[in-house]
């Protein structure tokens, strides 16, 4: 699966309503057949610093992805609520869902 995470650090006057500008993205996304997750996070330390998680099947539902209608559409409505580019960590990693963590398990 491919694993991604990404940083936007959004400006002041944009925070509050920045779910609601990405929301048709995060819906289109998250229909998408290999989309696997999709979740949005707003940092403990910095509340306009919001985290994206997401997760696609395989390079198939990559690809489908980053070249969907939708995609070129959620960037270009997120760019003018941004202070600067958004930080991405991109792997493709065994495994297809989250695994549980054998340091702190729980019975």
């Amino acid at each position: 699966m491919y694993f991604i995470v990404v940083k936007f650090q959004v400006k002041p006057e944009y925070v509050d309503g920045f779910m609601d500008r990405v929301s048709e993205f995060t819906q289109s996304t998250r229909a998408e057949e290999g989309n696997l997750w999709f979740d949005w996070s707003v940092s403990v330390e910095d509340p306009s610093q919001f985290v994206l998680v997401e997760a696609f099947r395989d390079d198939e539902a990559a690809a489908a992805h980053v070249n969907g209608p939708h995609f070129a559409a959620g960037l270009e409505a997120m760019r003018p609520a941004l202070v600067s580019t958004p930080k991405i960590v991109s792997r493709k990693v065994e495994g297809s869902d989250w695994d549980e963590m054998g340091e702190l398990k729980i019975d």
